[in-house]
């Protein structure tokens, strides 16, 4: 627990299976984006994932795997909003299970996306395979 200024603030406690989701996501951004591990030679910065790019590819991948259940699998890890990945992330970072670069910030991670409106209102089912006639 940390104090700050009058308000005392509890570190939030995440499932691990957020924190394995996590880097799933990120090892499906790096793909998707095509940029590999940072490796010996390599600039770090042409390997580097922001936020913004971090919380997409959550987001595709979250709706992959859970579909119209992704929020309520977030919500059972203790995860309700874009801003729990990025403490998720400075987790990981203070720990030294991620890295980050001077411009990587908690703020890249606020607000982002709503999980109701995203996970939810716009989920769209592909049913065009569904009515063809072979």
């Amino acid at each position: 627990m940390t104090v700050s200024g009058n308000v005392l603030h509890k570190k939030k406690r995440y499932h691990r299976n957020a924190y394995e989701f996590l880097f799933e996501a990120l090892r499906f951004t790096q793909e998707t984006l095509n940029r590999g591990m940072v490796l010996e030679g390599v600039d770090e910065d042409s390997a580097h994932i922001s936020g913004k790019e971090l919380l997409d590819g959550i987001r595709q991948l979250a709706l992959d795997k859970y579909g119209l259940l992704a929020q309520s699998v977030f919500r059972y890890w203790g995860v309700e909003n874009t801003e729990d990945f990025g403490r998720i992330v400075f987790d990981l970072v203070e720990r030294g299970e991620m890295r980050k670069t001077e411009r990587d910030q908690l703020s890249d991670f606020v607000e982002l996306y709503d999980f109701h409106k995203t996970f939810n209102e716009d989920y769209e089912i592909d049913i065009s395979e569904a009515f063809k006639v072979r």
